[in-house]
């Protein structure tokens, strides 16, 4: 029997967006970092915002569609697959060409149709800015979109600035989401107690903390209370996550990674309220999020995702605690880059290596699981297909005796 609100002609799309989209980061910084500093230009990556938009909007854009998405009939996933390729393949070579742009655009309003209405009709209001929110990152997408195919806009910075403060409060919520429930059925499995759980309050005041600061360091005068509300909620999710008792879960690689990426949306918003103190702008900081945050969390969730989908244990993966480590390792060396005088670019290089090596095993892994899922389906196709069969000759039978 086929689960309600599931054919069998559907595929799930994190089975090609995962993938695809782990292969992606694990080749998108070492072009970045030639493009930028090795005279090799490429188009897509010739400036810093446009490698951020490529990481914001290509990149996590695919994990989001990958993990929101659902089944999709097939046709679909291979128009939508097409579209982040076509992007993707053909932005390195042409980024200014139409086809690109409009295949780039056609992607970023695909997800925003199947996702931003999704969320409207949730019964609680937590979950409804789920949809204003995705909106607006593809709204943003499409903007930067506009400013890559016309050349520089003056606001470029300002956009991707704004893009990584709502990526933050999006990794908030959907980490809290994942790690509330797998940490909290680990410890009734394990110990017979319940965890913290989603802890609503707190969740609520990080979506209106991190929902008004965008908003508030647009205006220059404003930025220091930005910095001192971005302080509160750097101190909320440390309390937060301590609040989930990490002790407790040390027999849990899988739950640790995860846990370490979430810390790290902690400590990256205790720097970025020091910096904008201290400084009118701040992009270095951002890698805390882009790198330390992104990386640990999307590789985690994909992982463990792909992981339960094929009925397996996401705490034997061994793999998940060392990727953890990776990307925090590639985070701490990029914000001591611009620090280190003349080894600066040594140890971008360095960062870059230990992204591309923690997104290359996640890719692999990834891999190795897709096709164990695949292989479940089929088995399991082939069984209902049999069963059907028997059923129906059992049913000949009958008649026969009946005459």
């Amino acid at each position: 029997m086929n689960r309600p609100g599931r054919t069998a002609s559907t595929v799930p799309a994190w089975r090609w967006l995962f993938p695809l989209a782990a292969l992606h980061a694990a080749l998108l910084v070492p072009l970045s970092l030639l493009s930028l500093y090795h005279l090799q230009e490429v188009p897509l990556l010739a400036s810093p915002a446009a490698h951020g938009r490529e990481l914001l909007f290509g990149f996590a854009l695919a994990v989001i569609a990958g993990y929101l998405l659902g089944p999709l009939p097939p046709r679909r996933l291979r128009l939508l697959v097409g579209l982040w390729l076509l992007a993707r393949l053909g932005g390195l070579v042409w980024p200014g060409a139409l086809p690109v742009i409009l295949a780039d655009a056609g992607f970023v309003l695909f997800v925003a149709w199947h996702l931003v209405p999704r969320f409207i009709a949730a019964k609680k209001w937590r979950n409804r800015v789920l949809s204003p929110l995705l909106g607006l990152l593809c709204l943003l997408a499409l903007v930067t979109l506009v400013w890559r195919h016309l050349g520089a806009m003056p606001t470029t910075a300002l956009v991707m600035h704004q893009g990584v403060l709502w990526l933050v409060l999006l990794m908030v919520f959907m980490g809290g989401r994942v790690l509330a429930p797998a940490v909290n059925g680990h410890l009734m499995a394990n110990r017979r107690q319940a965890g913290a759980g989603v802890q609503p309050r707190l969740e609520a005041a990080l979506i209106v903390l991190l929902g008004v600061t965008p908003l508030l360091m647009l205006w220059p005068p404003l930025r220091p209370l930005a910095a001192g509300l971005v302080l509160a909620a750097g101190l909320l999710v440390l309390w937060r996550l301590w609040r989930w008792r990490p002790w407790a879960c040390r027999g849990r690689p899988d739950l640790l990674g995860l846990m370490v990426g979430y810390a790290w949306l902690g400590v990256g918003l205790l720097l970025l309220a020091r910096a904008w103190w201290q400084q009118p702008h701040a992009s270095a900081t951002l890698h805390a999020f882009t790198i330390g945050a992104l990386g640990t969390l999307a590789s985690g969730i994909m992982l463990r995702q792909v992981i339960l989908r094929a009925k397996a244990r996401p705490e034997a993966e061994t793999l998940l605690l060392p990727l953890a480590l990776l990307f925090s390792l590639a985070a701490l060396l990029r914000l001591l880059a611009l620090d280190a005088g003349q080894h600066w670019l040594a140890l971008l290089w360095s960062s870059a290596a230990l992204w591309s090596l923690a997104w290359g095993l996640a890719a692999w892994r990834l891999l190795h699981w897709c096709r164990r899922t695949l292989h479940r389906s089929n088995a399991r196709a082939r069984a209902d297909s049999e069963g059907r069969r028997g059923q129906a000759e059992e049913e000949v039978l009958r008649q026969g005796w009946r005459r």
